[in-house]
């Protein structure tokens, strides 16, 4: 079992003693691991868990007992091990002699680093540990011992970054290991404080002011975390299942809440372990998600992506003038492969629609016109650049020599096949990214005529969606099978012919004409997409399914919150609620914190989900999935006209909801309490 624990950027992944001893375990910032191995030793053995688990999500307790070696006999020693995760990490170890019996024995503990960047250590972990498919690993560093600061110091000379680990008492030292002979009395106890602090420019911390800081630390986080605690909505619900992974997102998304660089705004980060930094895509559509929690976190996306959008062409790092970043790394991984990179086309349209419906829940008219050049430089790179070849499309083709070849939300390199499992290749237009194009032109125009008054740029953009509309229609529209529309265009225009779950999202954006709704429900509901804990993002009927592959046959939460929403979109509130009762179900068998992607395995023939191996927990859109699905289940949505919170007239909720109260919704400014009694819902000001 992994642990993780995490503050912002900051996080230790470690076994359930503590320990940081497998190959993929360390403590990382900045993209960078500065500590690679920390592990504790009793007379040579690691101890025997008792219990462990985190506390809060930047911190752990591991409850363990002596091993029986070197004398001691069992249970003699109680051993509690403390950890505090924040701009560095600290562990407090308390020894006790629970005995009538003195006791004598070595406590060790052995540290090294080998600085790995984040994606070597990341493809490790994907390679399932296999050394024939993963990058080796760094080499150790050799450790400094200074013995008047009782501090070890870690230094990579090649990158002047280092890790200093500071003991609270002096011990043997031997290379990267320190060891303590104690003599402990019938009911005494021994303690050790362990302070890692990682350094990004080669600066030294002075030890004896290290207590104070992680003091002041610990009392940042709490205090944030209560901020948010506060600030967000209270679920009380008879539905146990709902009620608890509800809960689950709150404190998950209080986790992965990162600062930019200048610390002025906070966004989430896209999931631990490996991807605690800003993704668009991914940071867009949690953003999307959670509007019921208010507007702080889209408010903060909306700034920071808008001061990474590309200003300039370079092929390098597939950036255009105009484009919303994909992904942004620092540290030893910017160095050892990008910085930024803009390898993604979804997430510009996506900008814009997080743009428009921070207005309609907010009526923040300042927000929309203050990013009103970044919304326009989004709407010149759909057409100019996202268009590649001119045919009223986005595709996406990597320039780039290094990041994903597939630009959209599937993107692994396998994701786009066609029915008979061959890969698509060439220029790609993926069919959910002209729904996302076309959602976009339609709130452009609203936000040009509403809040900037352009009537002539809100016509122009009403025709072109009006047009997107129709022409895609006739290019992916495919009549076998019932009727659905194709995964994609490849580089020949050609239909990428597998069913898929990518027409949900049709739904989702609005572009699918009413007269094929009922194909497209059916289709997403029908035995091959639908595995009864979600819809699969492939069809079992197609040569490429796999339960177990990454985007070929798996449910991913996300995804069918976004399916569920664009079901209700449409008035398909049966099915919408379907989705929205197995994906909570399936949440009590991951604890309830739904995992980033689960196997496509039928619920019928697995009494639970299975997990994927490596899947990201927490991860963002995930954990926004409870939330957007709670308000597709109680049918809300703001009404900028009245600007008011409405629940849709002669919503009919099923009985196994049950009953429920949401109170504390901020919705224009305003407080709202919601409430679920005998199927029927009601929103009043609080």
């Amino acid at each position: 079992m992994a642990l993780t624990i995490l503050d912002g950027s900051t996080f230790c992944i470690c076994d359930e003693l503590g320990d940081l001893a497998r190959p993929t375990h360390g403590f990382f910032t900045a993209d960078t691991r500065f500590l690679s191995r920390l592990c504790l030793t009793v007379n040579g053995e690691r101890p025997l868990l008792l219990s462990s688990k985190k506390v809060e999500y930047f911190s752990a307790g591991f409850y363990l007992r002596n091993p029986p070696t070197g004398g001691l006999e069992h249970d003699v020693l109680a051993i509690a091990r403390n950890r505090f995760v924040g701009d560095g990490m600290e562990d407090h170890i308390v020894i006790e002699n629970e005995t009538m019996e003195p006791a004598q024995f070595e406590v060790a503990v052995e540290l090294a680093s080998d600085f790995a960047d984040i994606f070597t250590v990341k493809d490790y972990d994907f390679a399932l540990g296999d050394p024939m498919r993963a990058r080796p690993l760094p080499a150790p560093v050799p450790p400094e011992y200074d013995g008047h600061n009782h501090q070890f110091l870690l230094v990579d000379s090649n990158d002047s970054v280092q890790t200093q680990v500071v003991l609270s008492q002096p011990g043997e030292v031997d290379g990267g290991t320190a060891r303590f002979p104690v003599e402990l009395e019938p009911r005494a106890r021994w303690e050790l404080r362990i302070v890692i602090v990682p350094s990004t420019d080669g600066a030294v911390a002075v030890p004896r002011g290290l207590a104070r800081r992680f003091g002041e630390g610990r009392s940042r986080v709490q205090d944030s975390l209560a901020a948010w605690n506060l600030s967000v909505p209270r679920l009380h619900a008879d539905w146990d299942d709902l009620d608890r992974a509800f809960r689950h997102s709150v404190s998950d998304l209080a986790s992965l809440r990162m600062r930019t660089e200048d610390g002025a705004v906070n966004l989430p980060a896209a999931g631990m372990p490996w991807f605690m930094t800003v993704f668009g895509r991914d940071t867009l559509i949690t953003c999307l998600q959670t509007l019921l929690f208010g507007p702080e976190l889209a408010r903060g996306a909306l700034h920071a992506l808008a001061e990474l959008q590309a200003t300039t062409e370079d092929p390098s790092i597939d950036a255009e003038p105009g484009k919303i970043v994909h992904e942004v790394r620092r540290g030893k991984a910017a160095k050892n492969a990008y910085g930024r990179s803009y390898s993604t086309v979804d997430a510009t349209p996506l900008y814009l629609v997080l743009l428009s419906e921070v207005w309609r829940w907010t009526d923040d008219a300042a927000l929309v016109r203050g990013l009103r050049p970044t919304a326009e430089a989004c709407l010149n790179w759909i057409d100019r650049y996202g268009d590649r070849d001119g045919d009223g499309f986005v595709e996406f083709q990597r320039r780039a020599a290094i990041g994903p070849e597939v630009q959209s939300w599937k993107d692994s390199h396998d994701s786009q096949r066609f029915a008979d499992g061959r890969i698509a290749t060439g220029a790609i237009a993926p069919v959910e990214v002209q729904g996302y194009v076309y959602d976009a032109k339609r709130r452009a125009a609203e936000l040009a005529r509403e809040v900037w008054r352009d009537r002539e740029l809100s016509d122009r953009l009403e025709e072109e969606a009006a047009d997107l509309a129709r022409r895609f229609d006739d290019a992916f529209w495919i009549d076998a099978r019932g009727g659905y529309y194709a995964l994609a265009l490849d580089g020949d225009k050609r239909q990428v012919d597998s069913l898929t779950s990518n027409i949900g999202h049709l739904l989702w954006s609005g572009i699918v004409p009413r007269e094929r709704a009922d194909a497209v429900v059916d289709r997403l509901m029908g035995e091959p997409l639908w595995s009864g804990w979600g819809v699969r993002t492939m069809s079992a009927a197609d040569a490429g399914y796999n339960p177990l592959s990454y985007h070929n046959g798996t449910v991913w939460p996300h995804d069918n919150s976004l399916i569920a929403h664009g079901l209700a979109r449409y008035g398909r509130w049966q099915e919408a609620q379907r989705i929205a009762r197995r994906m909570v179900e399936a949440s009590r068998d991951f604890d309830y914190e739904l995992p980033e992607v689960f196997a496509g395995l039928a619920r019928a023939a697995t009494p639970f989900p299975i997990a994927y191996p490596t899947a990201a927990r927490p991860q963002a859109w995930a954990a926004g999935t409870p939330v957007l699905l709670l308000q597709v289940l109680l049918g809300l949505r703001p009404d900028p006209r009245r600007q008011v919170l409405v629940t849709e007239d002669g919503l009919d909720i099923p009985s196994w909801a049950g009953s429920l109260r949401l109170t504390g919704v901020r919705v224009f400014d305003r407080l709202w309490d919601v409430m679920l009694e005998h199927g029927r819902v009601t929103v009043r000001p609080a």
